[in-house]
């Protein structure tokens, strides 16, 4: 069952040609459909890099602020029957809007995530194709990143954990949690990102399955790295914030 989001009076929903494009104008109030295309930014000169991964992003400036915009691409054995569409099921269905939606229900809640800016589908028949923009969390870096640089501090590590508390503590189900999805600020601060096919969910194992997850992921980037830049010590201590949840960090 697609779920009903009820956003604000800035939320607007404008036809294009195709398709309908969805946007936050107190965040953005000159929105065109050239802002989901990358040639239109790279065009512009306000290309300012990409992020890797199995979608594809970029990030741009416009007006002084920084932006991210992500094609949404398949992975795994779906992509080899098709990159980038996806199966219709009417428009609260599509991967940017039902993203689009969550992540700005989840910022209205006051939870650390990349504003959501706009998304946009693009109906093809059957078949649709889609893109989401958000504001570009500046001054962060992946837990990835952080750990390929060197160790992370261990109230870094406990920040993690009650950050991530504060997700499930909202029935958050992030579909892929992972040191990549984890960002790092300036004074401790955790983002978390990317919350395609997240859902909201009564507490529950999936709790557990988003931390395993996380842990596998964790092994996984630390495996070529030095020994040590995440120990169990690391690991116990972001357990030990999820425990205590956000009213440890009072």
């Amino acid at each position: 069952m697609t779920r009903t989001w009820t956003s604000g009076s800035e939320v607007k929903r404008v036809a294009v040609a195709g398709g309908t494009m969805l946007y936050d104008a107190s965040r953005v109030g000159n929105l065109r459909a050239g802002w989901f295309d990358p040639g239109y930014w790279r065009k512009q000169g306000a290309a300012t890099g990409e992020a890797p991964g199995r979608g594809s992003t970029l990030f741009f400036v416009d007006s002084g602020r920084e932006y991210a915009l992500r094609h949404y691409r398949r992975g795994g054995l779906a992509a080899r029957l098709s990159a980038d569409r996806y199966l219709w099921r009417g428009e609260l269905a599509t991967r940017p809007f039902a993203e689009w939606h969550l992540t700005y229900h989840l910022a209205h809640a006051g939870l650390p995530v990349a504003p959501p800016v706009a998304a946009r589908y693009l109906r093809h028949g059957p078949f649709y194709r889609g893109d989401l923009i958000t504001e570009r969390l500046v001054g962060t870096m992946s837990l990835a990143a952080a750990l390929a640089e060197g160790g992370v501090p261990i109230l870094t590590w406990i920040g993690i954990g009650r950050c991530l508390r504060r997700f499930h503590d909202l029935g958050v189900c992030h579909a892929d949690l992972n040191a990549h999805n984890i960002l790092l600020g300036a004074e401790g601060a955790v983002h978390v990102i990317d919350f395609d096919r997240a859902t909201l969910r009564r507490p529950g194992l999936w709790r557990d399955a988003n931390l395993v997850r996380l842990r596998r992921s964790l092994d996984k980037v630390t495996d070529e790295l030095p020994a040590g830049r995440a120990s169990e010590a690391d690991w116990h201590s972001l357990l030990a914030g999820y425990r205590e949840g956000p009213q440890g960090a009072a």
